[in-house]
């Protein structure tokens, strides 16, 4: 799905497949996306800041210096 400068803020998105979507620039901040399906998905330069990516699945998602996640997320959930 190419969802490139989507205003998804506060979006309730809790378990959607966005497998290999293409999210750059998405503004996702806040949004709801406990057991998303998010693998390769391209999350450069979006904002994630306080989404809830509980049970996530984001192995092998692209990220940059640009993206900005959550208080306290744990990257090592991108492997």
């Amino acid at each position: 799905a190419d969802l490139r400068d989507a205003k998804l803020s506060e979006a309730n998105l809790r378990g959607a497949n966005l497998h290999e979507a293409d999210l750059r620039r998405s503004r996702l901040s806040g949004a709801k996306l406990r057991r998303a399906k998010l693998r390769s998905a391209n999350l450069s330069g979006a904002d994630l800041s306080e989404a809830d990516l509980s049970g996530a699945n984001l192995s092998g998602a692209k990220y940059d210096t640009l993206t900005k996640w959550p208080d306290g997320f744990d990257k090592s959930q991108l492997r």
